[in-house]
């Protein structure tokens, strides 16, 4: 059996189980010269596809791979992916739900902490010789620990439970918000509590992104919720960029009705230099923190996603449904 990977050898070599070297499989990569159209009319017969979470996949890649059972995202995320096309084709989509969940909850608090504490305009301050003139401008700010802040999931699923795991400890009031309202034992075992997508933002000092992209969700974060946001609200976002406006946030930055965003990924990646979001005004420029998508990066997620996924791979082998299809097949 044939893999088309659409990604680095050396994460594959780094991350592949033993039992995977025990496996009739030709792992073949695409060339850096190569389109993916080109990659898989090179490698008709093959019939699984490995796919970085943020490469599109689109039909004119499926038409080329007659044989083709399986497109499998690295990662959680698959919104890159196709899925219609795949179903009406009969090709399985499956990403690693859950894999990364813990380590993408740790960043989430990392960037959460780095923007209430001043982590970047401490540090520079530092480096210039402004350690006391930052000091002293982080005393006149009055910000609050997280400990006082009122935290708002959208969303909640493996990461955002994970999450709000770990934000327990710290004394946070904790709310939520999806698109199907959990049990109130488990809203009670999390310790938290459903507010409307709205009123979620009206209350919270922080607002942290942790849903899938779809056709409900994408650019969810427009310009009508940054109007009822809380003044001085802190967007996170570890989850997708396209649930977010850019232009729609950037005015809220300049406006001051968010006071700070903290963003691990945005839409488009590979992110320019001149992107709204990163691209701006001096005098607000301090209020933003970015991580170039590293959330669920350690390698303890990575172990665990490419487990899953040549797990996958024997399942197909064997004539099985795999596991953690996610486009209704």
């Amino acid at each position: 059996m044939k893999i088309l990977v659409f990604g680095p050898r050396d994460r594959y070599d780094v991350y592949r189980p033993p039992f995977a070297d025990e496996m009739p499989v030709e792992l073949v990569f695409r060339r850096p010269d190569q389109t993916y159209v080109q990659a898989a009319q090179e490698n008709a017969d093959a019939r699984i596809i490995f796919v970085d979470a943020i490469t599109d996949v689109g039909p004119d890649v499926m038409d080329q791979l007659p044989e083709l059972k399986m497109i499998h995202s690295e990662g959680v995320g698959y919104n890159c992916i196709d899925c219609q096309a795949a179903r009406e084709r009969g090709i399985y989509v499956c990403n690693n739900k859950g894999c990364n969940a813990e380590s993408v909850a740790e960043h989430t608090i990392m960037l959460m902490l780095m923007a209430l504490r001043f982590g970047i305009p401490g540090h520079n301050a530092v480096i210039q010789g402004q350690q006391i003139q930052m000091k002293q401008k982080a005393i006149a700010a009055h910000a609050p620990g997280l400990f006082q802040c009122a935290v708002g999931l959208v969303g909640f699923g493996d990461t955002a439970q994970a999450t709000a795991r770990r934000l327990g400890p710290f004394g946070c009031k904790l709310y939520y918000y999806s698109l199907h309202r959990r049990a109130p034992e488990v809203e009670a075992d999390f310790g938290v509590e459903y507010l409307p997508l709205e009123e979620l933002a009206a209350a919270c000092d922080i607002l942290s992104l942790h849903c899938a992209v779809n056709d409900q969700t994408r650019n969810m974060v427009n310009a009508e919720l940054v109007a009822k946001m809380k003044p001085g609200i802190i967007l996170v976002n570890t989850a997708r960029g396209d649930l977010v406006d850019n232009q729609a946030v950037r005015q809220g930055l300049i406006d001051g009705r968010i006071g700070g965003i903290a963003m691990d990924t945005l839409a488009p990646e590979p992110t320019p230099a001149d992107h709204p979001l990163v691209d701006l005004p001096a005098e607000i420029a301090d209020r933003a923190i970015y991580s170039p998508h590293l959330g669920g990066i350690t390698g303890g997620s990575f172990r665990r996603s490419h487990k899953n996924m040549w797990n996958n791979v024997k399942l197909i082998q064997e004539g099985k449904r795999p596991n953690f299809v996610v486009n209704g097949l």
